[in-house]
């Protein structure tokens, strides 16, 4: 297993807050439109125990609308430069290659692409030029059919299927294997009880190799079993889910609420 990732060691389950600076996310939609409000809440997060930092400023909600490069450089790059110069461990999360470019250059360390270097084809030469770290998400269909839900013949080993295969891509296009880090997708084409079996097979997608990083914070599917509608509530159930995703081997989780999150983690070491 990869001893470190991006300069972040894997000595224990790592944070990766969530920081999306866009209109229409299904959680934090514009509370963060401001590139200074962004900033501040980056710098909260890492107060709070945030190893990395991801900034998102595409929605990949139900029904979200897409956008091109430039508004979304405009959204995240000040984001970026203002966290990066702190010496903050930066993530971009993105699938376009000239977001991720400028990102990189404000000094970004790692690339982290819901379409798994699909969407754009420059991105994956664009990783390996750069010789960073990228979060490899799987997502079934394209981009407009993320949550159209398809058949599995058993989702945790359709989804490690998929996601070794694509790593393997990367491999062959000179990305070294310790670079890349594997994202189930949870809530992007799979129902409520494959979302639930994916965090149950953590330890399954670890097996390949590659780091895996779990993101159930306050999604959808926690809200269809708990019946907790209004997304920020769900915190209790998200932070239960990290904290059994860890357990059972993810080497990240990606969470809104760090704060609750780094407590229990903590909680749970303590009591292994």
């Amino acid at each position: 297993m990869t001893a470190s990732f991006a300069g972040v060691t894997l000595d224990r389950p790592r944070i990766m807050a969530i920081v999306n600076v866009t209109p229409d996310s299904f959680s934090d939609g514009g509370e963060r439109l401001d590139p200074a409000q962004a900033i501040d809440d980056g710098l909260r997060f890492v107060s709070e125990g945030a190893d990395i930092v991801d900034i998102g400023g595409e929605s990949t909600r139900p029904g979200s609308r897409p956008i091109d490069a430039d508004e979304e450089l405009q959204r995240v790059l000040p984001v970026v430069e203002g966290l990066a110069k702190r010496n903050i461990v930066v993530s971009i999360d993105t699938r376009r290659t000239a977001v991720a470019r400028a990102c990189l250059d404000a000094g970004a360390r790692i690339v982290n692409d819901v379409s798994a270097l699909q969407d754009d084809p420059e991105l994956m030469p664009l990783v390996a030029e750069r010789a960073v770290p990228v979060v490899l998400m799987h997502r079934a269909g394209r981009s407009e059919e993320k949550y159209v839900v398809p058949a599995y013949a058993n989702v945790v080993e359709d989804v490690r299927g998929f996601l070794v295969e694509r790593a393997r891509a990367c491999e062959a296009a000179g990305i070294a294997r310790e670079r890349i880090a594997l994202d189930p997708g949870l809530g992007f084409g799979k129902s409520v009880q494959e979302n639930v079996d994916l965090v149950a097979g953590a330890g399954r997608l670890a097996e390949a190799g590659y780091p895996v990083l779990i993101g159930a914070s306050r999604k959808s599917f926690i809200g269809r079993l708990t019946g907790v509608e209004e997304p920020r509530r769900r915190d209790p159930a998200s932070i239960w889910l990290a904290v059994e995703a860890a357990r059972r081997g993810a080497a990240f989780v990606r969470v809104h609420d760090v704060a609750g999150t780094r407590q229990a983690l903590a909680v749970s070491r303590a009591m292994r």
